[in-house]
């Protein structure tokens, strides 16, 4: 599962990549400066963890992550192959979710691809882009469903009805997320179709470091343009947190937050609402030797769960011990948690719980 960062050229793309997962993309004051997709694998920042590792005193702790691809910037007429748009097209459709990065700073030092700075009007031409290469798939489709819904064939005459209402939507400018259709249809005849525009996405205002706490005027033009596409909207200055991720030692990053007036990066935030975005979860296993945290899909069973660990576990899946994260952490140890009679043993229709800490008994 991968979210992908877009955007216009020049908006912060690449900086915030590299702040994420402390690649060293190349970000320059100049469009395109991104061909190829970078690709990095970033720990998801998570307090349980730290709470875990100081109780159980692990030989070594493993986070989860999530993997980040910083996409080429797109342009006006990619939908028509402009710039680098097949290929920018061709490298989203390939991510889970998005993150779409959008310019909320004024700086006449740093050039913008449209000469002036409106976040509105950069998500509208991304956005119409999106849409455009959205309605291509949908037509085709359509042409092929249309010759057997004029047979009579009612499946076929239904699926030509929500696909017509998915069409109008584009074409009307709203992307296929914000088009009203019944969660069962949009399941048997939409995701198929894995349509950009459907993918989830957050909206990553790009501000300075006078907006990196409170935010700005033209993060409320964003979080009202976007209020019916069930979206998230956060605010972190990218700049700045390049500055932070360059410093050597923690102490350091953290008074510089302070000095800002800031708890923690903007950037963690950012990662676990990717984290949240691709609807993952984490559950814990903890022992003398590692406390780890493994991710996955929200909703997955025990023996799916333990499948991620290694498939023998979910084939031969007998049983799940599980122990909820503040229990364990309110008794402070295992032992202490099964003294109390708070573990709990759960079968295969078990669906794991954001936090579990587990243990799995299984028969190969």
């Amino acid at each position: 599962m991968k979210a992908g960062i877009v955007g216009l050229p020049n908006v912060g793309k690449s900086t915030l990549f590299n702040c994420l997962s402390n690649a060293k993309a190349q970000s320059a004051n100049f469009p395109f400066c991104t061909i190829e997709p970078n690709i990095g694998v970033v720990n998801v920042p998570d307090h349980r963890l730290e709470k875990l590792e100081a109780l159980v005193k692990p030989q070594q702790v493993v986070p989860a992550t999530v993997e980040i691809v910083d996409i080429a910037g797109l342009v006006k007429g990619a939908s028509k192959g402009e710039g680098l748009g097949n290929q920018f097209l061709g490298n989203i459709r390939e991510t889970d979710a998005i993150l779409h990065v959008l310019r909320c700073f004024d700086n006449d030092n740093v050039v913008h691809v449209d000469g002036s700075v409106d976040p509105i009007r950069d998500k509208e031409t991304i956005d119409m882009e999106l849409q455009l290469r959205d309605l291509e798939s949908v037509e085709k489709r359509l042409d092929k469903v249309n010759r057997a819904a004029k047979t009579g064939n009612k499946d076929a005459q239904k699926e030509v009805a929500v696909l017509n209402a998915v069409k109008e939507g584009l074409e009307s400018g709203k992307s296929a997320r914000a088009i009203a259709i019944a969660l069962e249809d949009r399941a048997e005849y939409i995701q198929p179709l894995q349509l950009i525009t459907d993918k989830p996405v957050m909206y990553v205002c790009n501000v300075d470091e006078k907006a990196a706490v409170e935010g700005n005027t033209y993060v409320q033009q964003v979080r009202e343009a976007v209020k019916d596409e069930n979206a998230e909207v956060i605010y972190l200055a990218v700049g700045t947190e390049a500055d932070i991720a360059e410093l050597e030692s923690y102490e350091e990053q953290q008074l510089f937050l302070e000095d800002l007036g800031l708890s923690e990066p903007g950037s963690a935030k950012l990662i676990r609402g990717a984290y949240k975005l691709l609807k993952l979860e984490t559950y814990f296993t903890a022992g003398e030797k590692e406390v780890r945290a493994w991710t996955i899909q929200k909703g997955f069973t025990a023996p799916q769960a333990a499948g991620v660990i290694h498939t023998d576990f979910e084939k031969g899946f007998i049983r799940a011990e599980v122990i909820a994260f503040e229990e364990y952490i309110h008794h402070g140890s295992e032992a202490k948690v099964k003294e109390a009679g708070k573990m709990r043993v759960e079968g295969k229709d078990y669906v794991v719980k954001d936090g579990d800490v587990m243990h799995f008994r299984f028969n190969v």
